[in-house]
């Protein structure tokens, strides 16, 4: 049996497209949350308008429109009947459907996907409404058997872990040649009933991971997915298969670590989260830009399992959770501007069917496929052509066929070979093939003379072919072998070994020892001999400028700068000329255990300074004074 993939768009003539619906839900309001009682920030206006207080300017409020807005009030029934149910029937049908949560941290994501034993979520109230719809199918009788399993996964740390057979390896992401995503090794588990569903998925959900932050006591640190599958099939031939896949994504939310005290293993957990998420905003906004360009659906795991479900081939709601406090303020104005994005994203939904035909039909296809522009299948050709050899008795003539079937053996060969050899060696196969050729020809010219000696002839070379005496038509030569290489070899040259000659030692001859002066000793000899000579110039140089000066004033700029190294506070000492706040300081410490300067030189007795910098510093501070 083969298949066949048939769309929806050539079934119907028609291309189909649809928008993500967007629903937002804002939480009720917690007084734990609000410790300065500053009240709500955000206000419903209708079922599908809601404001939000402009952070720029308190007095105004911007407005947004949904497809849907969920109030405080709002029932867990109510959105599911809402935003949830419309789009199941699309699985029977052969399409894929999506329903995702996003939000920030606390907002109440997880409390809408799965809910409580009293008020149940989204996703048990989906999986019930899928399996009351098949039974509903089944009961029309319209000639189709029904099929649902599931999968249930998280990722975790940018990695995809099975949470059915909770493990820690790394499960890969591929896809097959019609573009769909799959997860080699996932499990899939059939399902018969709810009650089933609900035994596999309660104690897979406490495989997921968890934990306690300063917003949310039970946070969750992974995004978890929800998969399931519903394969309906046609009884009858040409047995159609149609294939429904329901996402049912709770992201984990945006996570701001200076609020929520995330260390450690949290802060990880955290990174990987925003990381995610933010990729997931780059994704929307290159799906509303548009021309073409590229989508960064292969940037996260996250991105790369939803990237069906946006800008994909799937009918996809995004159910946006908001919190009213102003402490949630710039999370929630966040999640809005990312649900008015989403809103702009058009999906193109397809059947994804399959057609099972005979294995017959499909080789007769492919023969005619192959036959092509003949318009005849190749196998009948080939049975015609045997069947006319068969027919067609052979000439006389023919039974000592005149060429040597050695040859044409030969020839067939070597033409096979020059297929697959280098440039280089078709040289000499071209020669061979030129002496099989003209041998064949002299074989052709011999068969033409014997032709034309006649009838008696013929009999009487007949006669002698019989007994085996004409050396004309030997038809069992030798095959001919393959001509060496006539390219000269390179001769291999044999090392010649000379024996040892064995020679009497000879007495060693004292010889003077000249040393010789080591390079690098002369080097450094001649670096000292350079640094003397311009500390020799840099003293003329330091020394030269005090004999252009008057020594009065040279002796009272010395008394300045003495008086201020004795009585001067942190401040003036940092006024002086190449003194900073460290060396300010260790002439403070030396002055209160040593007492004041009696001399300038005595600077040289703290650390860092020497008399090279000493001098420079007397300069500075001397002609600094004298230019003021």
């Amino acid at each position: 049996m083969a298949a066949q993939r048939v769309a929806e768009d050539v079934a119907k003539g028609t291309k189909q497209t649809a928008r993500v619906r967007v629903a937002v839900r804002l939480r009720p309001y917690m007084h734990m949350q609000d410790q300065k009682g500053e009240g709500a920030c955000v206000r419903r206006l209708d079922t599908e308008t809601l404001e939000i207080i402009n952070w720029r300017n308190a007095t105004e409020t911007l407005q947004y429109q949904f497809d849907v807005f969920h109030g405080e009030e709002t029932t867990q029934q109510e959105v599911f009947l809402s935003s949830v149910k419309p789009i199941l029937p699309h699985l029977l049908k052969g399409q894929n459907a999506s329903v995702f949560a996003y939000g920030p941290t606390g907002a109440g994501k997880t409390h809408t996907m799965l809910g409580s034993q009293e008020q149940p979520g989204v996703i048990p109230r989906a999986v019930r409404g899928v399996f009351n719809l098949v039974k509903a199918k089944e009961r029309e009788h319209e000639g189709w058997d029904y099929s649902i399993d599931m999968s249930y996964l998280e990722i975790y740390n940018e990695k995809v872990l099975d949470l059915l057979s909770p493990s820690a390896q790394d499960l890969p992401i591929r896809e097959d040649k019609d573009r769909n995503i799959l997860i080699p090794g996932l499990t899939h588990t059939p399902l018969s009933s709810f009650s089933d569903f609900h035994s596999h998925f309660i104690p897979a959900s406490l495989n997921r991971t968890t934990a306690s932050t300063k917003l949310n006591q039970r946070s969750s640190r992974s995004h978890a997915i929800l998969l399931i599958k519903v394969v309906r099939t046609q009884r009858n031939p040409p047995h159609r298969q149609q294939t429904g896949k329901l996402y049912l994504v709770d992201l984990a939310g945006s996570e701001d670590n200076r609020r929520t005290g995330n260390k450690g293993i949290r802060l990880k957990e955290s990174g990987a989260i925003n990381l995610s998420l933010f990729t997931l905003s780059k994704v929307v906004d290159s799906l509303n830009a548009g021309g073409g360009g590229r989508v960064p659906y292969r940037d996260s795991k996250l991105t790369r399992l939803l990237q069906d479900s946006l800008g994909g081939s799937s009918h996809s709601v995004m159910i946006t959770n908001i919190a009213p406090e102003y402490t949630y303020y710039f999370e929630t104005f966040t999640a809005l501007n990312f649900a008015a994005k989403s809103k702009q994203i058009v999906n193109k939904p397809f059947v994804r069917e399959t057609v099972t035909v005979s294995s017959v039909q499909v080789k007769r296809s492919r023969e005619e496929q192959e036959a092509g522009r003949s318009g005849e299948p190749q196998k009948k050709k080939l049975k015609d052509v045997k069947k006319t050899g068969q027919e067609e008795p052979t000439p006389p003539a023919q039974l000592h066929s005149p060429t040597d079937p050695s040859v044409l053996n030969r020839l067939m060969a070597l033409e096979k070979l020059l297929m697959g050899t280098p440039v280089k060696e078709r040289l000499n196969m071209h020669r061979e093939i030129q002496e099989l050729k003209e041998k064949q020809k002299a074989f052709e010219s011999k068969a033409k003379v014997l032709k034309e000696t006649g009838n008696g002839a013929t009999r009487n070379s007949s006669d002698s072919v019989s007994s085996g005496d004409s050396p004309l038509f030997r038809t069992h030569l030798p095959p001919l072998h393959r001509k060496q290489s006539t390219a000269a070899k390179p001769k291999i040259q044999q090392a010649v070994v000379s024996p040892l000659q064995v020679s009497q030692l000879q007495p060693l001859q004292q010889c003077p020892v000249v040393k010789k002066p080591s390079v690098c000793l002369v080097k450094k000899q001649k670096n000292l001999e350079q640094s003397e000579v311009q500390e020799g110039k840099e003293n003329v140089k330091d020394t030269g400028w005090e004999s252009h000066l008057d020594k009065s004033v040279l002796d009272k700029s010395r008394h300045k700068i003495l008086q201020v190294l004795n009585s001067g506070s942190l401040k003036d000492l940092k006024g002086l000329q190449q003194i900073g706040d460290k060396k300010a300081k260790l002439i403070l410490g030396w002055r209160e255990i040593q007492g004041s300067f009696t001399k300038l030189e005595d600077l040289t007795k703290i650390e860092g300074i020497t008399a090279k910098r000493l001098s420079s510093f007397i300069k500075a501070n001397i002609l600094s004074m004298m230019g003021t």
